[in-house]
């Protein structure tokens, strides 16, 4: 049977749990302080054992300033694991593209993720399949869950796009990985947009009007930062290489289907204004 044990069992990564458990998988996972039956990080032994019983393993756990806390205490272990690594990385490393295509074959380090790129090297030099995922969204972390919230507003940054991916869909590019070569992959839908467009599309779905705009400069300087970076994302080569494709191919397939499960505002609710929620 096979048996996955997870780095950091967060939002995505208990969606994939869940998921290879419906199909038979074991598959635990590591939390700060092993809470709801998770294992602490901190538990050498038990993670050292788990390690060693694992046929699959994942990190998401993101890196620190002093780098990856997952390779600093467990490193050596996982250097000498027969079984398959994954990690879940970001496009940050891809940095500033001008609003361009970037894959795999962009440079990386070159962005505000310098730790972040750090940690993604290291995992592709172990061997790892080495997931690089936009913005993340899926039941209850969507722009539906912001808007309806009031803590969605949009932005004053004409020819800003962004990429995205619905949370089933790195679930189904990590399964894909596990059965495909090492080295790193784009996770993305397939429609690159401005943050304005999906924020105003939620709210349509929900029958309210499209929230305020606010200025660059009322941000903070973390979400100036995320501002200040432009690209589109490609997949080709997850869909060559993996013969992988997404569920949901842009926001709209993915809204849409989050909003089947979700019951619609009355248009005289008002929407607030709330400050930037980060990914």
């Amino acid at each position: 049977m096979p048996r996955l044990l997870i780095f950091g069992l967060g939002y995505t990564a208990s969606h994939l749990a869940a998921r290879l458990r419906a199909e038979g998988w074991q598959a635990v996972g590591t939390t700060r302080d092993g809470r709801d039956g998770t294992i602490a990080f901190g538990d050498a032994t038990r993670v050292r054992a788990e390690i060693a019983a694992a046929t699959h393993l994942l990190s998401s756990v993101p890196p620190a300033d002093d780098g990856d806390p997952v390779l600093a205490a467990y490193g050596d272990a996982l250097r000498g694991h027969r079984g398959r690594l994954g990690y879940l990385s970001s496009t940050g490393v891809y940095g500033d593209a001008g609003g361009a295509w970037v894959d795999e074959s962009a440079p990386t380090g070159v962005g505000r993720r310098q730790a972040r790129a750090e940690a993604d090297a290291a995992w592709c030099a172990l061997g790892a399949r080495v997931f690089r995922l936009p913005g993340i969204y899926g039941p209850g972390r969507s722009p539906l869950d912001r808007v309806r919230a009031g803590r969605a507003h949009r932005v004053a940054a004409p020819g800003q796009v962004f990429s995205r991916v619905h949370v089933e869909d790195i679930v189904g590019g990590v399964i894909a990985g596990f059965e495909g070569p090492p080295g790193a992959y784009n996770v993305a839908d397939d429609c690159p947009a401005p943050q304005n467009d999906v924020i105003a599309f939620a709210a349509r779905l929900l029958g309210l009007p499209p929230p305020p705009f606010v200025a660059l400069d009322q941000l903070s300087p973390a979400a100036r930062g995320f501002y200040a970076e432009n690209r589109r994302v490609a997949t080709g080569k997850a869909k060559r290489v993996l013969g992988w494709a997404p569920i949901y191919p842009d926001y709209r397939a993915g809204l849409r289907a989050l909003s089947a499960t979700t019951s619609p505002i009355s248009t005289s609710t008002p929407p607030a204004i709330a400050s930037v929620v980060q990914r």
